[in-house]
């Protein structure tokens, strides 16, 4: 008899086609995300779920689940997983990290470039016909890149990356991580350590790349937008909730910061009515960091791998926890 396997979302046809031939799918197609009642429902007997970071996978919600073997996450993130609950079940937990770090660095350079240099600003105005003038010497000017110092608060696969797009620039790069990297990692990236509170009062942008823990959470709030360069900005491709969003909102009216580019919220989708969005120096991407066709076919592939080897009872190509 074939396992039985949960998707709480469809994934690609390959790999629902691969799925499909070795076990009993069922792919829950109704409001995203699925209520936890009835996502505690669906899991309650099979051996393989494939989730996605929206969904939350708390303590309740994986001790409903008699038979499951394995939690295959499609993303790199796994704080919407209770990974010790899971430990404790001895339930596998596989996730998707490498596969979208250029992806996801390539998008932090572009909210950099777009609030550097006003794109999306311009965009706006040619489209409510608001560019009746050719511009002069001081109108609509943006900011040169080179020569900037650019901040990245975690200098993991991603951080790394990003650092080779702002070296190709001519950016002065720092940065500032739980460990410092090697001597010659940092001269290979042309980065220097700097400590916490040096990152956030020399650079003129900050890009986040940290994961949302209790340590993270809300790490950026008025008291760290007070002690910024009133002209620097941020940007955040990491998750939506290590940003304090109320907060960014009154440091960006009030000029204590000079804006900010975000792919991730703390609520998700954000609304079309949220402050954030009234905004004209601040650049609002639709969590798409790991969205190009190529990644996300990647990403699609691991999870069915690390799905199947859970399930045979084998520790997942990535492995969290167990």
């Amino acid at each position: 008899m074939k396992k039985r396997v949960f998707l709480t979302r469809t994934l690609h046809d390959f790999a629902l086609s691969e799925l499909k031939k070795r076990y009993k799918i069922e792919i829950y197609s109704g409001k995203i995300p699925i209520p936890q009642s009835k996502l505690r429902s669906k899991i309650k007997d099979v051996e393989g779920l494939i989730c996605f970071p929206y969904d939350k996978i708390d303590k309740n919600t994986i001790e409903s689940a008699k038979n499951l073997k394995v939690i295959s996450t499609y993303s790199v993130g796994f704080d919407h997983i209770d990974v010790e609950c899971a430990k404790e079940r001895k339930i596998r937990v596989g996730y998707t990290p490498e596969v979208l770090t250029d992806a996801t660095a390539d998008l932090a350079f572009s909210l950099l470039l777009d609030l550097f240099r006003r794109v999306s600003e311009g965009d706006r105005i040619i489209r409510k016909g608001g560019w009746n003038i050719i511009y002069g010497a001081y109108d609509y000017v943006g900011i040169d890149l080179q020569g900037k110092t650019l901040g990245i608060l975690g200098l993991g696969r991603i951080g790394k990356v990003l650092a080779k797009r702002a070296k190709a620039f001519d950016m002065k790069i720092i940065y500032h991580n739980r460990k410092q990297v090697s001597e010659s990692k940092e001269k290979s990236l042309n980065v220097k350590y700097v400590s916490f509170e040096k990152l956030i009062t020399q650079s003129d942008v900050i890009s986040i790349h940290v994961p949302h823990t209790k340590e993270t959470d809300h790490l950026l709030d008025m008291k760290i937008f007070r002690r910024m360069k009133n002209t620097s900005f941020v940007i955040n491709t990491s998750r939506g909730k290590i940003i304090n969003e109320e907060d960014l909102v009154t440091a960006i009216k009030k000029k204590i910061i000079a804006g900010a580019g975000l792919d991730v919220y703390e609520e998700e989708p954000i609304r079309g009515n949220h402050p954030l969005v009234k905004l004209q120096n601040v650049v609002l991407a639709p969590h798409i960091g790991s969205s190009t066709k190529e990644t996300r076919s990647k990403m699609a592939e691991i999870t069915i791998k690390n799905l199947n080897l859970g399930i045979e009872g084998r520790k997942p190509m990535y492995s969290i926890g167990y």
